[in-house]
């Protein structure tokens, strides 16, 4: 267990969730999302608290640990973040029951894909290990289908400056969160290639990525968008 690794974690997206605050926009349409990731950084920042002190952790048989909160955290705020871009796709203008159909659909995915990597990290059985591993596969590669199938030509068809800004900020999620399974195949929980110590650091810095620098890079790309359409707009009118 690595505790400068998760010291460093927890005041990384505890001084995140404050700056991502201050700093947003407070008026519509930005303002949902920085609420929301002003509430990511901070539930991490919780995670992070709890992987300081030990909360959590689990010690297999075998002597792999595996770190409860990081799951729970997971849990919670990748959800989160795909109920942005939801949201962005839709700009606030999609009918109820098809953005809930969306959320429903691209937020159970994700909750199963967490949910069944937590298996494959507590099976110690090799052939378990792997179908529950390649199942949480299966359930990310669904979430990305529902970002860059349906999702993107919705996003595109609300015009060309939200569609670059929904394409934007996807492409680079997507790309970060690809590489979590890599992490987690080579790492302790998976074939063991590299050290538990050099996982927690992995993690540390493409969580940096995945909910600090992706807040603002977020937000700057949505006001990016909006300025743009506020300027069609007028020309228009």
């Amino acid at each position: 267990m690595d505790q400068t690794a998760f010291i460093i974690g927890f005041s990384v997206m505890a001084i995140a969730s404050l700056v991502i605050y201050a700093t947003g926009k407070k008026t519509s349409p930005a303002r949902h999302h920085t609420l929301m990731h002003a509430s990511v950084t901070f539930i991490a920042a919780t995670a992070y608290l709890a992987l300081t002190f030990g909360f959590g952790n689990l010690t297999l048989d075998n002597g792999t640990l595996v770190y409860l909160a990081r799951y729970a955290d997971c849990s919670i705020t990748t959800p989160i973040l795909l109920a942005g871009l939801v949201m962005l796709a839709f700009h606030e203008h999609g009918k109820p029951g098809e953005t809930g159909g969306f959320l429903t659909a691209i937020i159970v995915l994700d909750v199963m894909m967490i949910i069944t990597g937590l298996i494959s990290s507590l099976a110690e059985a090799p052939f378990a290990k792997w179908v529950w591993y390649l199942w949480s596969c299966a359930a990310f590669l669904g979430v990305v289908y529902l970002l860059w199938g349906p999702l993107r030509v919705i996003a595109t068809a609300k015009g060309s400056a939200y569609g670059t800004c929904y394409k934007k900020n996807v492409t680079l999620l997507t790309v970060v969160w690809f590489i979590y399974p890599i992490v987690f195949l080579i790492g302790p929980e998976g074939m063991k290639f590299i050290t538990d110590a050099a996982s927690v650091w992995a993690f540390l810095l493409l969580d940096i990525i995945a909910k600090v620098y992706f807040a603002f890079y977020a937000a700057a790309n949505l006001e990016k968008a909006s300025h743009h359409a506020s300027r069609a707009g007028v020309s228009r009118a």
